[in-house]
């Protein structure tokens, strides 16, 4: 799918959170929208969604005018929103039962994704019985299950753990790697628009406007990181945060030291 923001303004009442973006988000891409608190990205995600509209300019997926929601495009959130009165089969099922098909070929295709998580063995646990890394795990299988065209990520890993969202972050890269879906995610951790990101988007403060755009594509990762170092400096410095120990998150050295950027945006 391919994504056209065009000239997109957006207000609530009288704050003007967006003052004008413009961008085309090509087939199978993953852009990274990276900027401080409350600057518009996620109310771009939700435009794309269309769980919101512009104030002005308009949204275009595949060329069509987007007016609404639809299974084509998944948005998933930071909260895995499983039901907990469902086992994690039949959470993960549910998204293409609500398509009509058929509830046995749903468990089986479910129980198959289940695996691809690394959830297998866990296909009959609720919700409250698995860790948060887990329950997202199946969240990631409920968004990918009905093999939708864009996926909208808003934070999808911030409540985790720095190593539990490293690995989920290998998981979701695999994912994209097998579905190609067309994916722009939201996130206040820099490292992960470095690891995840063809291109990366930062916003400035509001009324947003994009500072800058880095180009990542081609570039084979890992989570050592330090190649992108200098990188990392410059998109830290346009966010307005010092990167006094941005070395060590991009080298790998310390584990804990990755959600700095994160802490430090949302501060």
């Amino acid at each position: 799918m391919k994504f056209s923001f065009q000239n997109i303004q957006k207000s609530f009442g009288d704050l003007r959170v967006i003052e004008e973006f413009s961008r085309d988000i090509d087939h199978g891409e993953l852009v990274a929208l990276v900027g401080p608190s409350g600057c518009g990205k996620s109310t771009l995600l939700h435009m794309a969604a269309g769980l919101e509209r512009a104030s002005g300019g308009q949204v275009l997926a595949d060329g069509r005018a987007v007016r609404g929601p639809h299974p084509e495009r998944m948005l998933m959130f930071q909260e895995n929103a499983l039901y907990p009165w469902l086992t994690l089969e039949q959470n993960v099922a549910m998204a293409l039962e609500l398509q009509r098909t058929d509830r046995r070929k749903a468990r089986d295709l479910a129980r198959q994704w289940l695996a691809k998580v690394q959830l297998a063995g866990f296909e009959d646990y609720f919700p409250a019985q698995v860790s948060g890394g887990m329950r997202q795990r199946a969240a990631l299988a409920r968004a990918f299950i009905s093999q939708p065209k864009a996926l909208l990520l808003d934070e999808p890993f911030g409540a985790l753990d720095a190593l539990t969202r490293m690995t989920l972050q290998d998981a979701l890269r695999e994912l994209i790697r097998e579905a190609s879906p067309t994916v722009l995610l939201v996130t206040h951790d820099v490292d992960e628009a470095l690891f995840l990101a063809d291109r990366i988007l930062v916003f400035s403060r509001r009324p947003a406007t994009v500072l800058r755009e880095f180009n990542l594509a081609h570039h084979e990762k890992t989570h050592d990181l330090s190649e992108f170092a200098p990188m990392r400096r410059e998109i830290l410095g346009l966010l307005g945060i010092r990167a006094d120990h941005s070395a060590e998150a991009a080298s790998g050295d310390d584990t804990d030291s990755i959600i700095h950027s994160t802490e430090e945006i949302a501060a």
